[in-house]
């Protein structure tokens, strides 16, 4: 099996956080967001390579954080585009050649479950591509510009999706490849791939795999980290 590589997306301001700050560098516990998820890669033995895409004005601290961390999976750091999928396009470039799966994973989720992230690792090598995701627990509605509710979808059919998400590395290539021709731009890898024509399965997570967005999830990622996520 060839190498496993990891894309880590830390190059977005954080305008929903309210902070000066951009969110991937805010505290929890006595950590930077983004440090803890590095943390996170660097402990799981099958992850060989991380490149991490950030912010032209933010490359410096992260070298930093490598060294005084340890962070020595830290493959490259490359700086990110105007939009989320061109940060990942431009990780993607930076992975050795002899990565052959790649995971995609939010610099500001974390805490996800090390075993999760292996069984969609597991996933995308038996299938192409897989995605972290749990069952939404709210009622959805669709709701027109006019702020009226036009339709209820069954909450069984929905899930919410996380990261990271995982895919044969040549696919998710191609898939961006495709995007990149049609002047498309998705909200996740996955809807590239799912355009692209590949089914993508879902592994179920857990709800503490949060994504660090606004201020309200400060505290609940605190508790998490002293209660459930601690390091290993």
């Amino acid at each position: 099996m060839g190498k496993l590589g990891v894309v880590i997306v830390a190059a977005g301001k954080g305008s929903r956080m309210r902070s000066v700050e951009s969110k991937q560098f805010l505290q929890v516990g006595d950590k930077p967001i983004l440090v803890h998820t590095l943390e996170l890669f660097q402990r799981i033995g099958a992850i060989d390579f991380i490149v991490l895409v950030t912010g032209p004005d933010d490359v410096a601290r992260c070298r930093q954080y490598a060294v005084r961390y340890h962070i020595s999976k830290l493959h490259s750091i490359v700086v990110g585009g105007a939009e989320r999928q061109h940060s990942v396009r431009e990780g993607l470039k930076a992975l050795p050649p002899e990565v052959e799966h790649v995971l995609v994973h939010d610099g500001v989720r974390p805490f996800a479950n090390t075993k999760d992230i292996i069984h969609c690792w597991s996933k995308a090598v038996e299938t192409g591509a897989a995605v972290l995701a749990v069952p939404v627990k709210d009622t959805i509605k669709i709701v027109d510009e006019t702020g009226v509710i036009r339709s209820t979808p069954d909450r069984r059919s929905l899930w919410a999706i996380q990261t990271p998400q995982a895919f044969r590395r040549s696919l998710l290539e191609q898939a961006y490849e495709q995007a990149e021709r049609d002047g498309f731009v998705g909200t996740d890898d996955a809807m590239l791939v799912e355009r692209f024509g590949t089914p993508v399965h879902v592994v179920q997570s857990d709800y503490y795999n949060i994504k660090i967005t606004t201020p309200e999830d400060l505290p609940w990622a605190e508790w998490i980290a002293q209660n459930v996520r601690g390091e290993d």
